[in-house]
């Protein structure tokens, strides 16, 4: 795949500064548009509307996003009070999310260097982003094979962590392409991941485009086919990772990971360490971000439910750390159901 989820391009813009460009997903897989964004407010409204998604990719947009606020403010003639409120817009847009904030605190420092230095940084977000999610996918296939001791593996996926998610390669699909690179793929179930359908529309995509086989299940499917030995492993990314090994993800990865501990199968989780918050000492603090429930209750603008029945949205679960086999980044592989923690050294694989 060619496809880049986000990116700088330096010749665009209204001032011919450069543009944060971003494959618009909301309208994957019917229409491949992109989203040249040079406003705060463009940027924020495409991250709440998931145009852009993905922890690790919010995590470049926070990065960039800083430049977008710095040329918005300098066309605009913002002080700096103004600035340091539009850039705080763009840190808290997705408050479970840790990436967003990371992004934006990698290269806010940098300010007072200008403009030129912060976007370095940001594309130096970007290039160790699509770095670590090729290390990580490595030491996760290698992490797999062993622990199933298995050649071709049949593989559960939960949402989107796949280049679109990114800014390149991908986190768990990342794995499943590694896998599938060394001829170890023999099936992967994709969830298709109620309301908005992740799974469905980005990671099938995905996943036919490298021709990979596989089928896209009903997310209410997934703890039968785990329990009735159809699937290996259960493969996930994350949107945070406590100290503790507790992780969040997408709504419906618990049941998954419940799932596979019945079964006695593991459930990867598949991150860069920036995903990783170690001020967070377990998942019980980790924010629940809740969507609107016209996300459950419509369709296509379509009203699926009575007019009088509300959604419940949560956008996000947790997974307990007794659940989760392994966590993999990018420095190693921790394994919190063995009772390690992510603030252990992980720095050589296990």
């Amino acid at each position: 795949m060619t496809e880049r989820a986000i990116e700088w391009v330096h010749d665009g813009g209204r001032d011919g500064r450069g543009v944060l460009r971003i494959l618009d997903q909301t309208v994957l897989p019917l229409t491949t548009t992109y989203l040249d964004l040079d406003t705060v407010d463009g940027l924020v409204e495409a991250i709440d509307a998931l145009a852009v998604r993905g922890a690790p990719a919010l995590g470049v947009a926070g990065a960039l996003g800083v430049v977008v606020a710095l040329d918005e403010g300098e066309r605009s003639g913002w002080d700096a009070a103004r600035l340091d409120r539009e850039i705080d817009r763009v840190r808290h847009a997705r408050p479970t999310a840790v990436n967003l904030a990371w992004g934006v605190d990698q290269v806010r420092g940098l300010l007072p260097q200008g403009r030129e230095a912060v976007l370095r940084a940001g594309l130096e977000v970007a290039a160790a982003d699509e770095a670590a999610n090729r290390e990580l996918s490595r030491l996760a296939a290698d992490w797999l094979l062993a622990r199933t001791g298995r050649d071709r593996l049949r593989v559960l996926t939960h949402c989107n962590a796949g280049l679109l998610a990114t800014s390149g390669w991908g986190t768990a699909l990342g794995v499943v392409r590694e896998l599938h690179e060394r001829g170890a793929v023999e099936f992967v179930y994709a969830d298709e991941t109620r309301p908005l359908l992740q799974g469905a529309r980005l990671t099938a995509w995905e996943l036919a485009a490298e021709g990979i086989p596989h089928a896209v299940q009903v997310d209410g499917a997934a703890a039968s086919t785990i329990l009735r030995g159809l699937v290996d492993c259960a493969v996930v990314g994350a949107d945070r990772i406590a100290a503790n090994g507790d992780v969040a993800n997408k709504i419906g990865t618990l049941g998954v990971a419940l799932a596979c501990h019945e079964a006695g199968i593991p459930l990867l989780v598949a991150a860069p360490w920036s995903t990783v918050d170690l001020a967070m000492a377990d998942g019980s603090g980790i924010e629940i971000e809740e969507r609107s429930g016209a996300e459950v209750t419509t369709w296509a603008g379509i009203r699926t439910t009575p007019e009088a029945t509300p959604g419940f949205n949560p956008a996000f679960d947790v997974t307990p750390a007794r659940f989760v086999a392994a966590v993999v980044t990018e420095r190693g592989v921790v394994e919190p159901s063995a009772g390690h923690t992510l603030a252990e050294d992980p720095s050589v694989p296990a």
